[in-house]
């Protein structure tokens, strides 16, 4: 297993200001150009084309979806809390982009003032490779939890959905070594989330987001001054506002992920609520507004 280093998602780290919550990109690496075309194939050059505001942060000038992996970490309540996990280091995958990582993630958590060990939260969008792999790190032959002081969240429906599933190897494999670490240190909490969310603290809120998984999840948080929602994979890019029903080919319900996108969409068109992608590139957040019958995002680039 070869191990390589890879680029970082962005040279120039990124915040955004809620009034009293401050919200920082933790960037682990740019996707290579062609996850665009396998993970949004309906979102071609031709498509692309339709929307000029897309370019050049969101694509190429020829048309190719820019992409990337990080995560979101604040504080509020008392809490310090991580969105989201990304790839990992050093973790046999097979999707030949994630395979035995050696990003400097871990640093850059640390530079943005999230060392490991004050991390008390960390909340799981849902259970894809992606989003999970720095639950843990490699300590000579186990996986040990990389926030050992956090609580780990993620949806009761989506642990149980994967559960109930006859999981390929790849599956099985992110799940020792990135998921099941977690569950054996008794880290794990699950929570249940009815439609209409749920708080787990004063700022933070829970909303369901299902389709891409059963128990998907985006979270809304409510500074003093404005509002934002991380969106986790239920929107993978911008591209997907010009035409909601634009799935990705790894959503479990590709119906039930389009109304959740149309009914996410609609309810932030128009306000002041700022946006923000888990794959989307640097600018990486933006307003929704209303576009004829469909949305475009007006970037607005962190500090």
């Amino acid at each position: 297993m070869q191990n390589h280093s890879t680029p970082s998602a962005s040279s120039t780290p990124a915040t955004w200001e809620l009034g009293d919550l401050t919200i920082h990109r933790i960037d682990e690496v740019a996707l290579p150009p062609q996850t665009g075309p396998w993970l949004l194939p309906a979102a071609t050059p031709d498509v692309v084309a339709q929307a000029p505001w897309l370019r050049p942060d969101f694509a190429d000038e020829a048309g190719i979806l820019r992409l990337s992996s990080h995560s979101f970490a604040f504080s509020a309540d008392g809490l310090r809390v991580l969105v989201d996990t990304g790839i990992g280091n050093g973790k046999p995958r097979a999707n030949p982009a994630w395979n035995d990582l050696d990003s400097d993630y871990l640093a850059r958590l640390d530079a943005a003032g999230f060392p490991p060990r004050s991390i008390d939260l960390v909340i799981l969008t849902h259970l894809h490779t992606d989003h999970v792999g720095w639950n843990t790190y490699a300590d000579g032959g186990t996986w040990k939890p990389t926030f050992p002081n956090a609580r780990y969240l993620t949806a009761r429906t989506e642990w149980n959905h994967w559960a109930a599933v006859d999981m390929d190897e790849a599956r099985q494999q992110m799940f020792r070594d990135s998921v099941h670490p977690i569950k054996d240190a008794g880290l794990l909490d699950l929570i249940d989330i009815p439609a209409e969310g749920t708080d787990i603290a004063p700022s933070i809120r829970l909303l369901p987001t299902p389709g891409h998984t059963p128990g998907h999840l985006a979270v809304e948080l409510r500074g003093r001054a404005s509002t934002a929602v991380i969106t986790g994979d239920c929107i993978h890019h911008p591209v997907q506002l010009l035409d909601p029903a634009m799935g990705s080919c790894v959503d479990t319900d590709p119906d039930q992920a389009t109304a959740t996108r149309r009914r996410l969409l609609a309810s932030l068109a128009d306000t002041d609520t700022l946006l923000l992608g888990t794959h989307f590139p640097a600018p990486t957040g933006g307003l929704v507004h209303s576009h004829g019958d469909s949305y475009r995002l007006t970037p607005l680039a962190g500090e």
